[in-house]
């Protein structure tokens, strides 16, 4: 294959894998194109691109999943290749066939190979001429639901559904019992269809503690191919991952390279080109089965380019080009130990719920060898219900697993997000707790250690209150001094920014609001930039100014700086500890009545209906399955808060729900 130099390629994605790849081709003097949607015109990887061209609306259907745009928009521009992140188009082979056609380089595998391992079943089938364990499972073509389930009891409980066509937890579901299996297979089909558009299903034994451990591979189009090592992946909600780590803890040098030569043996069976990971389950025996392969990069592949020293996207742009491997087997080496943590826009204590929003105040750790930020937002951008809820993806690094767990922690200590709920606080609980600390992983972690994990923080109410007082004193003299510089009338005492008062130093009475609990809370100019704060009983001298978004403050003589972020009303003071919102109490003039809630059930977030599970007029038990809706590429099925009747659903299946809408009528009672 004679090689090809790329002057300007296509990114077929959005976010941070956009930008991504925009960075690398950047350093190698490849001018790029972005495409994008309504929803992202002002994004990042708008901005960071040479050239951005829109494709359609903002759901991904109506415009990244519409492949003929994105082919015209690389003829226009004359992109001579097309770089498709993941997710999207990048495991499509008839997208890539599409490319293929138009003379464009897709930089991925070829498409028989994506095809072969775009059936999970097929690429079951393949790996087992290959050699590579399996674990076993059902993967035949009928697809009736009686012999899926009949494959199931015979197998015996737990088992994993899984959709032929999936990836990234879609259409997945563990079923742990004979009378559960019914519902979990419905819900998965309709996921799988979602998704996919395709409810083909397997059923595979469930390891109860199994790690998930991958190996990331890379082939080229001379026969050269190499592993670079391992990442475990074990801890994961939703069957998606949520902090990744290489190389895998307690990984012995004979086992990585079993498990890589096995990765390269299913590889080289599909003929494969480019960057691709193979995943399998570890079981605490050494015994290791081929879960499915990516025919793509991974998110997680920051960690493997951390320790190794190498970029993976230059790495892609080579093999694409018709180049040989940048290193051989013996070339490629470790180095340290490396962590990513994906940070989401979601409710942890929800279930992980996405979440919407805007980004009203962003501060990131700083960059350096040791911590490296990946994302595609920025301060005032909004999450929105059209895609994936990452926000960004934290890696750290440093010389051993315990130090890069240390830096892990601190950053996600200075990783600072306001405007809407997020998991920064439960990736520092689980990367503080001590069975990660010791490596204890499986894929039932977050479940096995849920108490730990999801500990309230433990933040010192005074401490926030007296924090809180002086914010807003020293926000209000903010204020006062501002109108005084505006006002005709300098000898005006209504403008006097010190508050002379003729019967003594000003003091101020604040109601404030602080974990759903209302305290009063005084405050003193005692004059010369000192206050006496009376808070629950005690009284806390405190000095402090203000300094764009921080507050240098000192409390009985203790100094330090706390971030602050306001919006919508709320302040939010992000601590060593962690981070307390507060809200000043006003008080209620009587126009703040709200109009009483009914009793129906109301929508989680933006979404669409995708199903109605029981008739109207319905009697049914606590705990029922109501409805599903989907959003954010998720299914969140609504149940019964309590025994009682379904009088009436308020949307069709496929219709738009807007969050917080009423979603049926539901009267309770026995």
């Amino acid at each position: 294959m004679k090689t090809k130099q790329f002057d300007k390629i296509l990114i077929a994605n959005r976010g941070e894998i956009a930008c991504r790849v925009i960075r690398t081709a950047a350093k190698r003097g490849i001018s790029t194109v972005a495409v994008y949607s309504d929803a992202d015109r002002d994004a990042l990887h708008v901005r960071m691109a040479d050239e951005a061209i829109y494709i359609g609306g903002s759901p991904s259907r109506e415009s990244y999943l519409q492949f003929e745009r994105v082919l015209h928009a690389a003829h226009s521009t004359g992109a001579q290749a097309i770089h498709p992140g993941y997710g999207f188009l990048s495991e499509n082979a008839a997208f890539c066939r599409a490319c293929e056609q138009a003379g464009i380089v897709f930089i991925g595998p070829p498409i028989a190979a994506i095809e072969a391992m775009g059936s999970k079943s097929a690429a079951k089938q393949i790996m087992e001429k290959a050699g590579v364990p399996l674990v076993p499972g059902y993967h035949g073509d009928d697809q009736d639901d009686a012999v899926l389930k009949q494959s199931a009891d015979d197998m015996g409980y737990p088992v994993l559904l899984k959709a032929v066509a999936g990836g990234g937890g879609k259409g997945m579901r563990q079923v742990w019992s004979s009378d559960e299996f019914d519902e979990a297979l419905a819900a998965a089909r309709r996921e799988a269809k979602s998704s996919f558009d395709d409810d083909d299903m397997l059923v595979e034994k469930y390891l109860t503690q199994p790690r998930h451990v991958e190996i990331q591979v890379f082939c080229d189009s001379h026969g050269n191919a190499v592993y670079l090592f391992e990442r475990d992946c074990s801890v994961q909600r939703r069957h998606q991952k949520v902090i990744e780590e290489a190389p895998a803890p307690g990984m012995s040098a004979q086992l990585r390279q079993k498990m890589g030569e096995a990765a390269i043996r299913a590889a080289q069976a599909i003929q494969y080109e480019g960057a691709g990971t193979v995943e399998f389950l570890l079981d605490s025996d050494g015994s290791f089965y081929f879960m499915e392969m990516n025919t793509r990069l991974q998110v997680e592949h920051p960690v493997t380019e951390m320790i190794t020293g190498e970029d993976l996207v230059d790495w892609q742009l080579r093999v694409a080009a018709g180049e040989t491997l940048p290193k051989t087997q013996d070339e490629l080496s470790m180095s340290g130990h490396a962590f990513e943590a994906r940070i989401y826009a979601e409710d942890p204590d929800n279930d992980f719920l996405p979440v919407t929003g805007r980004l009203a105040f962003l501060s990131v750790p700083p960059q350096s060898k040791y911590v490296r930020v990946d994302t595609g937002v920025v301060q005032g951008d909004d999450v929105s219900v059209y895609y994936d809820p990452m926000i960004a993806k934290l890696v750290c690094w440093d010389e051993s697993r315990d130090k890069a767990l240390q830096r892990l922690i601190a950053a996600l200590k200075q990783y600072r997000i306001a405007g809407m709920k997020t998991n920064v606080a439960f990736l520092t609980n689980l990367a503080s707790s001590e069975p990660f600390r010791e490596a204890e992983l499986d894929t039932g972690f977050i479940e096995k250690h849920h108490q730990l994990i999801f500990r309230q923080q433990q933040i010192n109410a005074c401490k926030v209150l007296s924090l809180a007082a002086l914010f807003l004193s020293l926000s209000a003299q903010q204020q006062m001094e501002l109108s005084r510089r505006k006002s005709t009338d300098a000898n005006s005492p209504w403008f006097n920014s010190q508050r002379w008062r003729h019967l003594g130093a000003a003091k101020l009475a604040h109601q404030i609001s602080f974990n759903g609990v209302e305290y009063g809370v005084d405050i003193a100019n005692q004059g010369n930039g000192c206050f006496a704060i009376g808070v629950l009983d005690a009284v806390v001298k405190a000095t402090g100014w203000l300094e764009e978004d921080c507050l240098h403050a000192c409390l009985d003589g203790h100094v330090f700086d706390v971030a602050v972020a306001q919006y919508n009303g709320e302040v939010t003071l992000f601590l060593e500890e962690g981070e307390a919102r507060f809200q000043r109490v006003f008080a209620d003039l009587g126009n703040n009545n709200e109009s009483a809630r009914g009793n129906g059930l109301r929508a989680p977030m933006n979404g669409t209906m995708v199903s109605l599970l029981v008739d109207e007029g319905a009697r049914v038990n606590a705990g029922d399955s109501l409805l599903v809706m989907e959003a954010m590429k998720m299914e969140h099925t609504i149940r019964a808060p309590s025994d009682g009747t379904v009088k009436q659903f308020y949307f069709k299946a496929g219709e738009l729900v807007d969050g917080g809408a009423e979603l049926l009528d539901f009267e309770p009672g026995g």
